[in-house]
């Protein structure tokens, strides 16, 4: 049973995902606004980082879906099997103040615990290489990393920061059954770059195939079924919860008519049959910096009734951010898609560079310019080989990272092959990640797949690959 109320609430945070949706109720769920830090953490060497700003400011009405059964009014009395007491969960973030989701289980709390917990088979903290203290670009083919296990235990960190972390994951087959992940200190999106399957959790199944996002809040329990032979995966990690940027949406929470996403195209959980099942059920937790402790239940950890909140998985297909053009070059922020944390200030943009028109003006130089954010990090994910600044350098999986501390440009002969391409649809489709004051560090995962020539790949004197064309020229995606 589901239904609308609208209201309209006060400043606060935005939930993660602070939009309307045609299967939830909007509510107002009144949070408190973000604190500032005006020193920030620390790095090694005891320099700042920049502010840290708790969370946006922005005013946004919660988003609020239901699924299954849950009583109207929270922690009252409810019964979803004859005679047994539902146990209610609050998922929280931001302490009680921020987005949270209310989980009614049919008969036990998620805290009982038939084992005591144990460290885990494997682990997720990053290493990192000692030649990697030198300064410079990298360029790290992620297609040629290989194919195996599921795909917890084939996540490799390939960047990693304080508060940002970056991973590949191409599994070749489903987590073992009745077992399943949380991780307990970041929250995710996962980028999908090839494969299908379903991403199950206590709030139900997300399918998910090529080229689509899928947010997982942190402290969501889940696991990831294959129905397809592999699958290849892009994964960000952060510390504050992942939304769609603030900027588009108006003070009730809806997509403005300005902005390139419609909250709506959202794909939100479908809530399966609860399991009322007992046994002994592992749950890997990903905590302090990358352990895992493995903690195992004496009932099945989807066992719920129903859920309500504005703290959920979702989906969203890259090809739902609609690109917008404009007669001359747009800047990456024209292309975001998500944030995390309080941009500017702290956490990270991410961009979604769908193809789009090149710009019309008669003199248009449609490659971007040489830029040297000193604030930023750059991490640049290439979703295929058709990207005309950087034609002839990467292949499909590249990753790039260029550094805040060194300027980046398009290669070669780049933007005078670019002048062709005026008003014209260019094929590229490509994930960009831009992190606010916080330096990223490449991991020795990272570094056994890099480019080491592409630092030198600005050079006209240095052959690269002839362009397909299909970057700057071709008339359609």
């Amino acid at each position: 049973m589901q239904s609308w109320r609208i209201s309209r609430g006060a400043r606060r945070r935005p939930s993660a995902l602070s939009c309307g949706h045609t299967s939830a109720r909007c509510s107002s769920r009144a949070g408190a606004s973000g604190t500032r830090n005006p020193v920030g953490p620390r790095d090694a060497a005891g320099l700042s980082r920049g502010p840290v700003i708790s969370a946006p400011e922005e005013a946004a009405v919660a988003m609020i879906v239901r699924k299954g059964t849950v009583p109207s009014t929270p922690h009252t009395e409810f019964y979803a099997i004859p005679n047994v007491l539902a146990r209610e969960e609050i998922h929280g973030s931001y302490g009680f103040s921020g987005a949270w989701s209310r989980k009614v289980h049919v008969r036990f709390y998620p805290t009982e615990q038939v084992k005591p917990p144990r460290k885990g088979e494997l682990t997720l903290e990053p290493d990192f290489p000692s030649e990697a203290d030198i300064l410079q670009p990298y360029h790290i083919r992620t297609g040629r990393m290989p194919f195996e296990g599921d795909a917890l235990s084939s996540r490799k960190a390939i960047v990693h920061g304080p508060r940002t972390s970056i991973s590949v994951s191409k599994p070749k087959q489903s987590m073992p059954t009745d077992t399943f992940f949380r991780n307990g200190e970041r929250h995710e999106v996962y980028f999908v770059q090839d494969g299908q399957g379903v991403v199950g959790s206590e709030y139900g199944d997300l399918k998910f195939r090529k080229d689509v996002y899928v947010a997982i809040p942190k402290g969501t329990t889940y696991r990831v079924d294959l129905t397809s032979p592999k699958a290849w995966f892009l994964l960000v990690e952060s510390i504050y919860p992942i939304t769609f940027a603030p900027h588009y949406l108006n003070k009730e929470g809806q997509a403005t008519l300005m902005s390139p996403v419609v909250e709506t195209e959202i794909e939100t959980p479908e809530l399966q049959p609860f399991q009322d099942k007992r046994g002994e059920f592992p749950i890997d937790v990903k905590h302090s910096g990358g352990k895992i402790t493995r903690i195992t239940l004496g009932h099945h950890p989807f066992d719920l009734a129903g859920w309500e909140g504005a703290l959920y998985p979702f989906v969203f297909d890259i090809k739902s951010h609609h690109g917008i053009a404009r007669e001359i070059h747009t800047a990456p922020p024209m292309h975001q898609t998500f944030q995390s944390g309080n941009v500017p200030h702290s956490g990270f943009s991410l961009c979604s560079f769908v193809p789009v028109m090149a710009g019309w003006h008669p003199r248009e130089v449609p490659a971007p310019y040489a830029h040297f954010n000193v604030d930023s990090d750059e991490l640049m994910f290439f979703c295929n080989a058709f990207y005309g600044a950087r034609e002839g350098v990467v292949e499909e999986g590249s990753f790039t990272f260029h550094p805040g501390s060194t300027p980046h440009s398009p290669q070669g002969n780049a933007a005078q092959r670019s002048l062709a391409a005026r008003g014209k649809v260019q094929a590229r489709l490509a994930v960009m990640l831009d992190t606010y004051f916080e330096s990223m560090r490449i991991t020795k995962a990272g570094f056994a797949y890099r480019d080491p020539e592409y630092v030198l790949s600005w050079s006209e004197n240095i052959p690269h690959a002839q362009p397909a064309g299909e970057g700057w020229e071709s008339p359609s995606a």
